[in-house]
């Protein structure tokens, strides 16, 4: 199949398709709200008052605090990133300590909690990301690359946990309880849990309470605004993986494809690393900014709008085709095999019967992005073949089944007609799917969040190599669909051109939108665009896939979807204020 076969609809087709269907079934639903979503108040300050006897004064159920110490004001470091903290109380705990009936493991939900001198009088549970398994520290470093204002720098109280499970391996999902407290319950635990707390330390609760995070985060935020919208008054998700079984059962069949095209190792298995050579990504990517770069009205090396540039690049017309074997893999051409491969990977997954099973994804230069290469050839056999085996099948793998054989193989084996639909199954000991626990019931109805006036944010970027781009759009279309047109009063989705999975590519991936969503929150200031600054050198965490032709400094609105950033016409390139979002 060639590229062209595979267009992703405009926005407004999408619309107006899901808008259509809305109305005609609105003789069984109930008609969308037309009055305004109510203004919630802005959260009142309040100074620490207990820390160290925390674990002493307060019996909050199911909950052991192991420690509760004071911490002076000074740096904090988080992947490389570091920061100045404000002196804060640290508590660390357990909840819900148990030994699991089915695999014998020792199982609680351990959870750490920071909470500032000078507080702001709002809660941040920040989601974290990838299997869980690890209490992160609890900055709320929650969007964008290297972020310069994490929530505790904010002045937000924030709760981080490892979601019911030690080590992120994937052989917590052998135990039932476990694999719910992943998918939903640990934030539906936590959260009143830390809440009690707070009171203890400030004598009284939070004002304001947000969730938010990235990947795995961002599903943990999605599902919380399904299922615990009653609970929180701000939803941040980046890069949401809310499809997160589909999308990890992809990655297995990614790796199917690539592995037609990649050379055998000194085993005779196929190297998936070297089925598309870095310089070959480069050479797309640059066809890819060729055609596109100036659909915005700027030519800066940037694609802003890249709906619009699916039908402007063409896989198979726009990259040269290797005429012999190019053994050099030099990035002059690709073959004729690799392009049919890569054509079928961007359309997305499919059984025999040729029914799509996830959402493709967009041609756009992050795809020389070494993160998106990752997700294409490393994680599929060393993350996502695991994470299948022992939390989106049912029943899970054995674990001597799982140990006989490699990541690779399991991917290779995976059977898209057969094993695929194991993500929808139960069992009499596991009796909640896959599907069922890890995805928002109903994630297009958000009336509970936008009926007492909460609002969610929601990020994705544009090249992100293992969770669908358009999938999130789509769910923003089917949103809107369901209220009537009237989503931005209270859900806004922004894309980020050249971003990979949560940072990185070649894109202006350094943004704030917490701030944002408390300012829409608390006093009704609607977020119509978010500044993101790219990380050249001088910034404190330097992205190096930044092309040589940007400004270090470069700066673009991020808009509101659909609407792209579109340069004026005339003032400097590299400066948000020349850009408008139409």
């Amino acid at each position: 199949m060639t590229t062209s076969s595979f267009r992703p609809a405009p926005h407004a087709t999408l619309a107006a398709s899901a808008l259509a269907a809305a109305a005609l079934l609105a003789g069984c639903a109930s008609a969308p709200r037309t009055t305004p979503p109510p203004q919630l108040s802005a959260a009142i300050p309040a100074t620490l008052k207990n820390c160290a006897t925390l674990a002493q004064s307060l019996a909050l159920p199911h909950t052991r605090i192991t420690s509760a110490e004071t911490v002076a004001e000074g740096p904090l470091t988080l992947q490389g990133n570091t920061i100045q903290a404000p002196a804060h109380c640290l508590v660390k705990g357990r909840m819900k300590e148990r030994t699991s009936p089915v695999d014998g493991a020792a199982y609680a939900i351990g959870f750490e909690i920071r909470m500032p001198v000078s507080w702001n009088g709002r809660f941040l549970h920040q989601a974290n990301g990838g299997l869980d398994g690890s209490v992160v520290m609890a900055l709320g470093a929650v969007s964008g690359g290297a972020p310069v204002a994490p929530a505790l720098v904010q002045g937000f109280a924030v709760l981080s946990s490892d979601a019911g499970h030690g080590a992120p391996t994937p052989f917590f999902g052998l135990d039932p309880q476990a694999r719910r407290d992943y998918g939903y319950q640990a934030v539906g635990t936590l959260t009143p849990m830390a809440k009690d707390l707070i009171k203890g330390a400030y004598g009284k609760g939070p004002d304001r309470s947000y969730i938010a995070g990235c990947s795995n985060g961002g599903r943990h935020a999605m599902v919380a605004a399904s299922r615990y919208a009653d609970q929180y008054d701000g939803v941040l998700a980046g890069n949401p993986g809310f499809s997160l079984p589909k999308a990890a059962t992809a990655q297995l069949w990614k790796a199917q494809q690539y592995a037609k095209v990649a050379p055998k190792d000194a085993n005779g298995q196929p190297d998936l690393t070297k089925a598309v050579s870095p310089a070959e990504f480069q050479l797309i990517s640059r066809k890819i900014v060729e055609r596109c770069d100036a659909l915005d009205g700027a030519t800066d090396g940037q694609v802003n709008d890249v709906q619009a540039c699916q039908a402007a690049f063409n896989l198979q017309r726009d990259v040269p085709t290797c005429t012999a074997a190019n053994t050099a893999r030099d990035g002059t051409c690709i073959s004729a095999e690799q392009k049919s491969v890569l054509a079928s990977i961007f359309a997305g997954p499919q059984n025999s019967k040729g029914e799509a099973l996830y959402t493709g994804t967009w041609f756009d230069p992050g795809v020389a992005g070494s993160n998106f290469a990752f997700w294409h050839f490393n994680a599929p056999t060393t993350r996502d073949a695991g994470a299948v085996a022992f939390l989106f099948t049912t029943p899970p793998s054995t674990m001597d089944a799982f140990k006989a054989t490699t990541g690779l193989q399991y991917a290779l084996n995976f059977s898209m007609d057969a094993d695929y639909p194991k993500m929808f199954a139960t069992t009499p000991v596991y009796t909640e799917s896959s599907w069922s626990y890890m995805t928002p019931p109903n994630p297009t109805d958000l009336s509970t969040l936008r009926n007492r006036g909460a609002k969610m944010m929601v990020y994705h970027g544009v090249a992100d190599g293992v969770f669908s781009p358009i999938d999130t759009a789509q769910w923003m279309d089917r949103v809107q669909a369901h209220h009537g047109g009237k989503a931005d009063d209270f859900a806004r989705l922004y894309l980020v051109p050249g971003m990979n999975h949560c940072s990185g590519g070649p894109a202006t991936d350094q943004f704030d939108m917490l701030a944002p969503l408390v300012a829409w929150v608390e006093q009704g200031k609607a977020p119509d665009s978010v500044t993101a600054n790219a990380r050249g050198e001088g910034a404190k965490v330097v992205n190096a896939e930044l092309p040589s032709s940007w400004s270090a400094n470069r700066t673009r609105p991020l808009c509101v979807y659909p609407k792209v950033a579109r340069y004026n016409g005339t003032g400097d390139v590299e400066s948000a204020g020349s850009f408008s979002c139409k």
